[in-house]
């Protein structure tokens, strides 16, 4: 089995104990849920993704993703849900 190397690390190991992999990252391909969203900005927050990185990877906008990591970081990860946008950001 073969393992592209890729700059950074593979793992990272989250606060409460858990380990965040590039595995466990969303392929892109699916819908964006709360629970995607909020995997992509803990693994920017603990280093496991740039914010470059994320923004090639899903084709995201710079103020997209910036939106996803205030809302994280002032109201948590329920702020990411569809119907608490207005809730939140009011």
């Amino acid at each position: 089995m073969f393992v592209r190397k890729t700059p950074g690390p593979r793992t990272v190991t989250l606060p409460d104990g858990s380990i965040l992999t590039m595995a466990d990252l969303p392929s892109g391909q699916e819908r964006w849920v709360a629970r995607r969203k909020a995997v992509v900005v803990r693994a920017i927050e603990h280093g496991l993704l740039s914010r470059d990185d994320a923004i090639e990877r899903y084709a995201l906008t710079e103020e997209e993703l910036v939106g996803w990591i205030v809302a994280v970081s002032q109201h948590g990860t329920d702020a990411l849900k569809v119907k608490a946008i207005q809730k939140f950001r009011a």
